[in-house]
């Protein structure tokens, strides 16, 4: 079950468009004048975690994502496929 449930937020991720992920997070990071270093520091995450999200790597967990954009007041969830 727990396999399923990583396989699944991970699916979850790759829906979103990264290039506007990555973009989003750049930008706001730099406009708070933070380092790649500072940013994950204070969102509580690994320095590979920031950089992955701003290069648009897919392989990434959704609780991950949205520890970085809880900075900015953001999440994202799950989102359905037709």
């Amino acid at each position: 079950m727990h396999i399923i449930r990583i396989f699944s937020l991970f699916l979850y991720v790759k829906t979103y468009n990264m290039s506007e992920l990555s973009d989003f997070v750049k930008t706001r990071r730099k406009h708070l004048g933070l380092t790649q270093e500072e940013f994950a520091e204070k969102a509580g995450v690994a320095l590979t975690v920031v950089r992955k999200i701003e290069q648009d790597k897919e392989n990434l967990s959704l609780s991950k994502v949205n520890q970085v954009l809880m900075m900015f007041g953001y999440s994202i969830g799950p989102v359905k496929s037709n």
